[in-house]
């Protein structure tokens, strides 16, 4: 699985790219079939703008993508509460997954035949 982190107006430190993969990389152990993850960090200059430091995460699985974007007053901040808000999404997906799954096991079943 590959992480990919660019930055918008912002420099991408080797700081914020090893936390952005400790933060982001804990999704992979929730579920295997996630080919890539992409993160966008992104400075609003605007001193009027409260919360400037926005964290955006595209993951491309196998047959679907999950967006994720959130925004704080820091980096770090922002990139805790989209790691946490991709975690919630990919294991939603992974259960929604999981259940249709079993529901066309069920539905799939040989009838047994009367000799």
């Amino acid at each position: 699985m590959h992480i990919h982190v660019n930055g918008r107006n912002l420099e991408i430190t080797d700081a914020i790219k090893a936390y952005v993969k400790e933060k982001v990389g804990k999704v992979a152990a929730h579920y295997d079939q996630i080919q890539g993850i992409d993160v966008v960090l992104t400075v609003i200059k605007n001193p009027s703008v409260s919360d400037s430091h926005i964290a955006e995460v595209n993951c491309k699985m196998l047959g679907d993508t999950v967006r994720v974007e959130e925004k704080a007053e820091s980096m770090y901040a922002s990139i805790d509460l989209v790691s946490d808000k991709l975690e919630r999404q990919v294991r939603k997906f992974k259960e929604k997954k999981a259940k249709v799954g079993a529901e066309s096991i069920r539905t799939t079943s040989i009838p047994e035949e009367d000799s």
